[in-house]
């Protein structure tokens, strides 16, 4: 064989292995959450996008009709329904109560109808990747495929010959406010705007708009709006949804303004055609939202848009990199990481606008303004990650948090698109703030953050952060007359945010704020009961509350000590105090045999915050750290699947997701506010991390190990080929140290 052809031998079958080495994005199945309440869409995102192009099949005939009861629909697509009504372009990821699922849109063939009881469909050849979705809708033989930019999403419809309908129905949504304008603009173009709010039923008067432009490749044979009446007569009114015929205006009326309205695109195709729709969207103006459609797609062809999504996509997935393992493994990595690249999502426009918080006035920011903030949810670990792997974006977060400070005069707690919904209880965003800083991650405003922080904690009057503040600060606890339920899990969050004031002021050389944020951290001691060895509440004359069961409170039942969860569920969330937990159980023998009762009692709960760093705390006793190696490898293996219903329950914004992220590199933060890792066994031969170097020396990390099915348990571990004492790891240590190593065993 001549020189020329081995040569050209061997650049083939290097071209093959390249050619079969899969890219991250191409294990990301945007199926899974789709089931078992995980309340994902397998609808095409960009990275923090703020649109989004989900199938809605929650409201039809044989799924669950939004007009009879929307109280249990926090997602527009659930896996097993098979009755789509449309299309949204404004959602939310892994979220446990209802809210946006609006901006609908539905393409049809046949004369036209508005009714989406009449005009759903079942569909077929379902494909979703990432950046894209597609099937075919059965009543119509139309193909839809759809792609997203940041704040657009691009559709295209196939339509076969004939009669052709694009409906924009603003009637529709998961949201549990009403009222909408739409105006037809030209035969090509549809504005408007949609009420949305109420997130968790929360905080009725504050609802908010969202404006939008659908430009259309195609223009329109006949244009016009519809009008549902709004008065209700008799049990099939109220099923149905409306009462009488819908009216529909032709295109010589081209607004309306109502709660049931819609508008239409009417087409007489004499050939198979195929009409590309953009949606822009906007939180600020109907021109801002034309701004962003224009400057993100008017100049790209539908495959462009998602190539280029795809493309960056990949680009933050492939921030890490792993390497042997099983591919089943490698579908759940990825997509677990794609899932925590949803939240928080982006909230300013093209041009840097952005509303103000309560006023929702027009601003304007240089960095990405973030939104959906589900904090009681991703302090424990999303932003961790988010500062491990992403620290401009975390950074960034921090900046927004600060940037909503300076607007509402306090930090958030659970914010969404500039509303504040108070959801679930804590103080959480001090946590996230000095878990980044003290991660290193400086370029941020540390007084003001810091101030921020003290006044949350010890403003008593007309604080929306922690109610019951004078309680805790005279007994160092909530009693059940504080309030009528939560009175110990909320002491504990209180507890943590005090950690963290206490942490972050060390730092800053506050040495009298650490000394007395570090005894309020510590205060949940007053309720640890002796008799139960978990904690219990207490009444306001300091009694314990009697008579008293432990088991109560799970599955989101009313209790008066503890929020959606129980004392065997929150006992354990200390982690910032476990050694003080210890000696009040009586030593590590103790400690591990009633934590291991949490497992063995069936009273962990995997989809439960709270409990969510429980299997790592064995950790803590010497000779008991092969329960954590064991336990996380047959929860992500029980829990973690390929498949629709492969995450735990509600994804809460991506906390779950992050859970697996950490688990299967082998490290996990176990303490929000404490820059420490523990460990476990890693489930890939090779991770690597590549590191930021605007905030870090190193340009990457290597996490290695040599598991196989049969390896399973850490024999040592070493940095840097030198041997680690231990099972906890510095964040300082963690990212200088280049090589981490696991030899394993079984």
């Amino acid at each position: 064989m001549s020189l020329k052809h081995t040569i050209l031998l061997l650049l083939a079958v290097f071209s093959l292995g390249a050619f079969a080495q899969k890219q991250p994005v191409e294990y990301v199945n945007p199926f899974i959450g789709t089931s078992n309440f995980g309340t994902t869409n397998p609808g095409p995102i960009a990275v923090r996008g703020m649109v989004s192009v989900s199938p809605f099949n929650v409201a039809g005939p044989k799924n669950l009709p939004l007009e009879k009861d929307s109280r249990w629909l926090s997602t527009p697509y659930v896996q097993e329904n098979t009755f789509l009504t449309g299309f949204s372009h404004v959602n939310l990821s892994g979220v446990g109560c209802p809210e946006l699922g609006v901006i609908l849109a539905m393409p049809t063939t046949g004369d036209l109808e508005v009714e989406h009881f009449k005009y759903g469909t079942t569909y077929s050849n379902e494909v979703s990747k990432v950046g894209y979705y597609s099937n075919t809708l059965d009543n119509y033989n139309i193909k839809v495929e759809a792609t997203a930019t940041t704040r657009v999403g691009v559709s295209k419809y196939i339509f076969p010959k004939g009669d052709a309908n694009i409906l924009i129905n603003l009637g529709l949504g998961l949201t549990n406010e009403q009222g909408a304008s739409v105006r037809v603009v030209s035969p090509t173009e549809i504005e408007g705007v949609r009420s949305v709010g109420s997130f968790c039923y929360y905080k009725p008067e504050e609802a908010y708009p969202v404006y939008f432009v659908v430009q259309f490749s195609q223009p329109a044979d006949e244009f016009g709006v519809w009008k549902k009446p709004t008065t209700y007569n008799g049990a099939e009114a109220q099923w149905m949804g409306y009462n009488g015929k819908t009216r529909i205006m032709p295109g010589y009326t081209k607004e309306v303004v109502g709660d049931s309205i819609g508008s239409y695109m009417r087409y007489k195709f004499r050939e198979p055609t195929v009409v590309e729709m953009k949606v822009g969207v906007s939180y600020v103006s109907i021109d801002n939202a034309r701004e962003n459609l224009e400057k993100e797609t008017s100049t790209h062809s539908f495959d462009q848009i998602w190539a280029e999504t795809k493309e960056n996509w990949n680009k933050y997935l492939s921030k890490i990199e792993v390497e042997g393992g099983e591919e089943e493994d490698k579908i759940k990595f990825y997509t677990a990481l794609y899932h925590t690249l949803i939240h928080p999502s982006t909230l300013n426009d093209f041009n840097g606008d952005y509303p103000k918080m309560k006023t929702r006035e027009t601003l304007k920011t240089k960095d990405t303004r973030y939104t959906v903030f589900s904090l009681w949810d991703t302090y424990r670990n999303l932003h961790q990650l988010m500062s491990l792997v992403y620290p401009r974006q975390q950074s960034d977060m921090v900046k927004s948090m600060l940037q909503i400070y300076d607007e509402s005069g306090w930090l958030p707690k659970w914010e969404l698109n500039a509303t504040e919904t108070t959801t679930m209880v804590g103080d959480p965003a001090g946590i996230v703030i000095a878990d980044t800083y003290l991660k290193g991650i400086r370029d941020f405003d540390v007084e003001k953050a810091y101030s921020a922080m003290i006044k949350s904690a010890d403003q008593i009057d007309g604080n929306p952060l922690r109610p019951g503040l004078k309680d805790y600060l005279e007994k160092g606890y909530l009693t059940t007359k504080t309030t009528n339920s939560g009175s110990v899990s909320t002491t504990q969050e209180y507890n943590i945010s005090d950690y963290a004031i206490a942490q972050l002021a060390k730092a800053l050389g506050k040495k009298e704020d650490f000394n007395r944020f570090s005894k309020r951290s510590v205060s949940y001691r007053n309720l640890f009961d002796k008799e139960f060895n978990l904690l219990r509440p207490k009444n306001d004359d300091g009694s314990w509350l009697t008579p008293y069961n432990p088991e109560s409170g799970a599955n989101f039942e009313k209790n008066l000590g503890f929020i959606e969860g129980n004392a065997w569920q929150y006992s354990f969330m200390v982690t910032h105090d476990t050694k003080g937990l210890i000696r009040l159980m009586g030593g590590t023998k103790a400690f591990a045999s009633r934590l291991q009762d949490v497992f063995d009692k069936g009273q962990y709960d995997m989809a439960n915050e709270p409990d969510i760093a429980y299997p790592y705390l064995f950790n803590y006793v010497k000779g008991e750290e092969k329960r954590t190696q064991k336990m996380v490898s047959n929860l992500l293996n029980k829990y973690y699947k390929n498949a629709p219903a492969g995450l735990p329950g509600n994804d809460d914004t991506g906390t779950m997701s992050a859970w697996a992220v950490f688990s299967m590199m082998g490290i996990y933060p176990i303490s929000p506010a404490n820059p420490l890792y523990t460990i476990t066994t890693p489930k890939f031969n090779k991770i690597t991390i590549h590191l930021d170097t605007d905030y870090y020396q190193q340009e990457k990390l290597i996490i290695s190990s040599n598991i196989t099915k049969e390896n399973q348990f850490i024999e040592n571990i070493s940095i840097q080929g030198k041997p680690h004492k231990g099972y906890f790891i510095t964040h300082e240590e963690l990212v200088n140290c280049k090589f981490l190593e696991f030899k394993l065993n079984n």
